[in-house]
């Protein structure tokens, strides 16, 4: 497998990061991240996702659009990820709310 880091495969990749990451933190938390934050969610998020489809056997195609389905596993892995840091940041820490 020979991997070709050309201008615009990285482009591609920090473009998927940033739409996968920019919803998936807005589904997660409930906001986003800025911009730098949303395209590390996403583009760890893609490979999180890539990890668990070549592990689960999973097959996500769109036909005729391959980029949206490499959105779609970026998404789902983001979702994941920030579900992950969410517990764990979290569990100790309980707001109280202004009114009380």
């Amino acid at each position: 497998m020979v991997l070709n880091l050309d201008f615009d495969t990285i482009l591609v990749w920090i473009l998927v990061g940033l739409v996968a990451g920019f919803f998936a933190s807005h589904l997660a938390l409930g906001h986003g991240l800025g911009l730098l934050g949303d395209v590390i969610a996403g583009i760890v998020g893609a490979l999180v996702g890539g990890f668990l489809a070549g592990v689960f056997h999973w097959s996500i195609t769109i036909v005729g659009h391959p980029i949206l389905s490499a959105m779609l596993i970026a998404f789902i892995g983001a979702v994941i990820v920030l579900m992950v840091v969410r517990l764990f940041s979290a569990s100790g820490i309980r707001r109280r709310a202004y009114w009380s």
